[in-house]
């Protein structure tokens, strides 16, 4: 059973379970449906910097602009619920909410219950740590080290890429301690309580820009993946509403815009992206 699997059995979750599973618990509003009661509901992190946050008691960030992009160019009620990561991914596969309007990775696992637009932002995950940590210089400075990542990610899903590097130097993993929230699990690290995060570069990134004398980025613990919004698999109108959308702030540059005010950089990234080959 690989990590992302124990994971999301380990919440005890009926929901959890039918992510693994690949069935489904509810049925996801059709395009008929949405348009029939005017309104389409999407679920959103509450703490993914510079994705998805709320500052002021308001929601911003990349995701939270295209979102607002998005309400401009539909008729629908767009109803935004924000909630924590690990019931966000979960909610849109039993049909809870209509789409996942997320910094969501595509993997392979995800694909098998979830259906994805065209992509919103490159990824590759990285590592960080404490600046003041001479002991980590390199890759194989990892080998044991106590690795801090969210429950439930694709970050953490993607800790084998790590293994196998740590293997090709003659390390070996070290121990993996499960956040709910990145916040968090940056707080331990700044105290010592482990030794590494990994997340995304473009996550890190902002996190070093923002506390540059805490913390030093590391190197990529993983391979290039993309990221997206989702739905549920199958929910093929919904996913071109969404798409359509998605493919116009490309055309337009609003897109390119957005990525060079969150993230200091633009993508080339295909308009098609699928993790299963």
């Amino acid at each position: 059973m690989d990590m992302n699997r124990r994971t999301l059995l380990r919440t005890g979750s009926l929901a959890g379970a039918a992510l693994i599973a690949g069935t489904s618990l509810g049925h996801a509003a059709t395009m008929a449906e949405i348009k029939a009661k005017g309104t389409i509901v999407v679920a959103t992190e509450d703490d993914f910097k510079p994705f998805e946050f709320v500052e002021n008691g308001t929601p911003t960030g990349y995701d939270s602009e295209l979102l607002n992009l998005f309400r401009k160019t539909t008729t629908l009620k767009v109803q935004q619920e924000i909630i924590p990561w690990t019931g966000l991914l979960p909610g849109v596969s039993t049909g809870k909410y209509d789409a996942a309007v997320t910094a969501a990775l595509i993997t392979a696992e995800r694909e098998k219950f979830l259906d994805f637009c065209s992509p919103i932002a490159e990824a590759t995950d990285f590592y960080v740590k404490r600046k003041a940590d001479t002991s980590i210089n390199s890759i194989k400075d990892l080998s044991g080290k106590k690795i801090g990542v969210q429950s439930g990610s694709a970050m953490l899903a993607l800790l084998p890429d790590l293994e196998e590097m740590l293997k090709a130097t003659g390390g070996k993993m070290g121990e993996v301690v499960q956040y709910v929230s990145y916040p968090e699990a940056y707080q331990d690290l700044a105290i010592g309580r482990t030794d590494i995060v990994v997340n995304t570069v473009i996550n890190l990134n902002s996190l070093v820009k923002d506390k540059p004398d805490v913390f030093a980025l590391g190197q990529a613990v993983s391979r290039k993946i993309y990221i997206s919004w989702a739905v549920k698999k199958g929910n093929d109108e919904v996913r071109k509403l969404l798409n359509d959308f998605l493919l116009a702030q490309r055309k337009n540059g609003e897109m390119a815009k957005l990525q060079q005010k969150w993230f200091g950089t633009t993508f080339d990234m295909p308009e098609t992206f699928t993790a299963a080959g």
